[in-house]
C-alpha cells in the first residue's frame, strides 16, 4: 500500500462517513436530546458493529453474506423494521422534554445498543466493506495488514462523523427551544429514518 493510495482513500472514505445516513441522524437526535457526550458514547456501538464488518470483509465472509439470498433478505428485513421502529419512537417522543444531559431513563448501554443494531442491520454497510475497502488493497501485499490500516482509518473518520453530527444536534437543541419546534425536528428525523427503512425493505441487490 502506497501513500498515494491512502491519500485517495481518506477523502473518499470521509465522504461516506459524513453522508447523512440513519446512524448519523440518530447521533444528531441523541445529542439534541441527551447531549454531545451521550451521543458520542452511544456511537461506540456503531463502531463495534463496523469493526465486526471490517473483520468479516478481511476474512472474506462478508462476500458470502452478501451473495446469500436468504441472509441478505433477513438482514434487510430486520434492519428495515428496526429503522421503522426507531422512526416511530422518535415520532411520538415527548416534545416537552427539554433535552438536558440526563438520559431520561435510558442508559448509555441502551443508546449504544441502538447504534449497534442500526449499523449491523444495514446490508448497505456490508456492501461498503465488501466493495469499497478492497479497492484500495494491493493483493500482492499483506491483505490482512492493509485491512487493519484501512479499517483503522475508517473507524477514526467515523468517530469524527459521530462527533460532528453530535455537535450539530447539540446546536439544534438551542435553536429548537420551543416544544413545537422540537416536535418538528423529531418528526423530520423520524420521517427520514422511516424513509430509509422503507427504502431498505424495498431495495434489491444489483
Amino acid at each position: 500500500m502506497t501513500l498515494m493510495t491512502i491519500m485517495l482513500f481518506v477523502p473518499a472514505c470521509f465522504a461516506l462517513n459524513m453522508a447523512p445516513g440513519p446512524n448519523n441522524l440518530l447521533s444528531m437526535a441523541n445529542a439534541k436530546r441527551y447531549g454531545i457526550r451521550a451521543a458520542c458514547y452511544a456511537g461506540i456501538g456503531r463502531l463495534i458493529a463496523f469493526v465486526g464488518m471490517i473483520t468479516l470483509a478481511a476474512t472474506g465472509l462478508a462476500t458470502v453474506l452478501y451473495t446469500s439470498e436468504k441472509l441478505f433478505l433477513a438482514i434487510k428485513v430486520v434492519g428495515g423494521l428496526y429503522l421503522l421502529w426507531l422512526a416511530f419512537q422518535l415520532w411520538i417522543a415527548d416534545p416537552t422534554d427539554g433535552g438536558d444531559e440526563a438520559l431520561g431513563g435510558k442508559s448509555l448501554f441502551q443508546l449504544a445498543r441502538q447504534e449497534f443494531f442500526l449499523a449491523a442491520g444495514n446490508p448497505k454497510a456490508i456492501l461498503i466493506f465488501t466493495a469499497f475497502l478492497p479497492q484500495f488493497v494491493d493483493p500482492t501485499g499483506s491483505v490482512g495488514y492493509q485491512f487493519v490500516i484501512l479499517g483503522g482509518l475508517f473507524i477514526m473518520l467515523e468517530w469524527v462523523a459521530i462527533a460532528g453530527y453530535a455537535f450539530f444536534g447539540k446546536a439544534l437543541r438551542h435553536w429548537f427551544s420551543r416544544p413545537s419546534k422540537r416536535r418538528l425536528f423529531n418528526r423530520v428525523c423520524a420521517g427520514l429514518l422511516g424513509s430509509a427503512g422503507v427504502g431498505l425493505l424495498m431495495a434489491r441487490r444489483e
